[in-house]
């Protein structure tokens, strides 16, 4: 997918260090905990050297885990998320919905119901700990090493378009169709629920920061 997510070239890749490319199949199962857990370990790396560490890309979920911590969630067994998947894959994203609707009603009415890593998440938790999902929801921070400094980029909105126009018709003519084809036979591999064209080139350029705020 090194198209569709926007992949470094080997050139920029070349001019600094990045971390977390080309480290995962899309069938394997990669939770924001996961990214977490290795991404601090990768920071506790760089700063043992560096002062600062550059932060970028990916979805605001993931930079608040890394950057704020995550409410504590009990661990759900592969075999759960597993069972959670196949019951997506043959009886759709309904099931997933009518499931959560009553075992977290309260959930239920918050998250985004078309995205089934979500409710797949939550779900999973749910049969786990026989608890609603959003029980667990504190919003309590953790306290980190380090102190984020949150950088936002602002477009004027016409040139914001039209760079986003531009951004997707290189991606066309680089291959973007093809290689969506070549995907269609897993499409239905939670990793690909998430990589919708218009949420992950266009969404976050649109000026739609709710995650974010000023460091402190």
């Amino acid at each position: 997918m090194a198209i569709g997510t926007a992949k470094p070239t080997p050139e920029e890749l070349q001019l600094v260090k990045h971390h977390f490319i080309d480290s995962l199949s899309i069938a394997e199962a990669y939770t924001v905990g996961d990214f977490e857990r290795d991404a601090l370990k990768v920071l506790d790396e760089i700063f043992q050297t560096h002062s600062v560490a550059v932060v970028t890309g990916g979805s605001g979920l993931y930079l608040k885990a890394l950057c704020e911590g995550l409410d504590a969630f009990p661990e759900t067994p592969v075999e759960v998320r597993d069972a959670l998947e196949t019951l997506y894959r043959e009886k759709g994203l309904d099931a997933l919905q009518e499931e959560l609707r009553t075992a977290d009603p309260v959930y239920y009415h918050t998250v985004d119901l078309k995205n089934p890593h979500r409710l797949i998440r939550a779900l999973a938790v749910c049969r786990v700990s026989g608890q609603p999902f959003s029980s667990f929801r504190k919003k309590q921070f953790s306290e980190r090493a380090f102190r984020p400094i949150y950088l936002e980029l602002s477009w004027e909105r016409a040139e914001l378009y039209r760079r986003i126009d531009q951004r997707v018709l290189g991606m066309m003519e680089n291959g973007l169709l093809e290689e969506a084809r070549t995907l269609l036979p897993h499409e239905n591999l939670t990793a690909l629920q998430n990589g919708r064209l218009s949420g992950a080139v266009c969404a976050p350029e649109r000026g739609n920061y709710p995650w974010t705020k000023p460091s402190p």
